[in-house]
């Protein structure tokens, strides 16, 4: 049952319906399957989290709107219970396209504009095995074919294809071809703290000024970037952390319950016989940069664990809303956006600034339930 389904099913995507417990809102995970007649329960390895945005925005002027990503709704590794929210004196839409859910709101002139949306997300460890190839190819092979076009910031031709190919040279395999790009990535590139918000992402620009720098948008997005001008479908998959890490990695989860700036994105690539594996260079290089002392050298024993590790797993005090590039907020009379992970928000003066909390401000708590 795929988000939209569940939701019209259950009827809690609507104003005014508070959120009930996973016995009722439950929506099925692929992988597990109730007993006989029994209820839909979470099994004792997925993790529930209730995720709560507020949004207002402080300098409103003539209509104002807006957009707030939500959860993706059901995968391997994470499922959706539903949304709830309001909005003060305004009017709300759910809009629905293709792998991409978002809240609209709009308000009129002369009222101060407030959104609130409640989620409740279950999750649980992802890895691939990638010890033999076991997963049979899907039924239709196109269903792959937009995870290997170009995007705005993400061309495939030009300086990225030659690097991809200089990169992968000898290597045969799809499987080979991933390694030898994530290889590469976690080599050449550095997370920049200084770097606002998740980084832009403009991979061409990266490889043209030789300066691979930069945060997650811009070290998985290169990671897709390369792996699709390969010939190998990739995707990023954009996120939230939403709890402290269990895996030893402090810096790779929350420490506290404020998610306000958590905003992640991760990034997946299909292989033959393997399926969508999880990957995430960009972690690695957070794990050298930011684990204590700071500034670990890539042999360093936590470095290599996180290096090994993220090639084919993901820890899932994370959760993910959606894989959208060059996306178009309806209504928005701006251009349309990189990614999708961040609130965002238009007055009749123009676009806000997601990262300026004077004009634009929003505060994302999160609990495990």
């Amino acid at each position: 049952m795929n988000r939209r389904e569940f939701l019209r099913r259950s009827g809690v995507a609507s104003t005014g319906l508070a959120l009930t417990g996973p016995s009722a809102l439950f929506a099925q995970s692929p992988a597990t399957s109730p007993p006989e007649g029994g209820p839909h329960v979470l099994p004792a390895r997925w993790r529930t989290f209730e995720i709560t945005t507020r949004v207002e925005v402080l300098q409103a002027a003539g209509v104002t709107r807006v957009w707030l990503p939500t959860p993706l709704a059901s995968t391997l590794y994470q499922n959706t219970f539903g949304d709830n929210y309001s909005a003060d004196a305004g009017s709300m839409t759910m809009v629905e396209k293709d792998d991409l859910d978002m809240l609209v709101a709009e308000w009129p002139e002369g009222v101060t504009p407030i959104l609130k949306i409640v989620s409740r997300v279950a999750t649980t460890h992802h890895a691939a095995d990638l010890t033999k190839p076991t997963v049979p190819p899907p039924a239709d092979m196109a269903t792959l074919a937009p995870f290997l076009r170009p995007t705005r910031l993400r061309p495939i031709d030009g300086i990225v294809k030659s690097t991809a190919s200089e990169i992968t040279r000898g290597k045969g395999t799809d499987f080979d071809r991933a390694r030898a790009i994530y290889e590469w990535i976690v080599e050449n590139t550095f997370r920049d703290p200084k770097t606002p918000g998740c980084g832009l992402g403009d991979i061409r620009f990266m490889l043209e000024t030789k300066n691979l720098s930069g945060k997650c948008a811009d070290i998985n997005g290169l990671f897709v970037g390369l792996a699709r001008a390969a010939g190998l479908p990739a995707r990023d998959v954009y996120g939230l952390r939403v709890a402290a890490s269990k895996r030893g990695f402090p810096s790779l989860g929350l420490s506290s319950e404020n998610a306000s700036t958590a905003q992640h994105c991760r990034a997946e690539v299909y292989l033959v016989g393997y399926g969508w594996v999880p990957v995430d260079p960009a972690d690695v290089r957070k794990v050298a940069l930011e684990e204590q002392p700071g500034n670990l050298p890539l042999d360093h024993e936590k470095v290599r664990e996180a290096r090994t590790r993220l090639f084919g797993s993901w820890e899932m005090n994370w959760i993910a809303y959606n894989y959208a590039n060059d996306v178009t907020l309806p209504g928005s009379k701006g251009r349309p956006i990189g990614y999708f992970m961040y609130p965002q928000g238009e007055t009749a003066n123009g676009r806000l600034d997601s990262l300026d909390p004077a004009g634009f401000r929003y505060d994302i708590t999160v609990r495990e339930v």
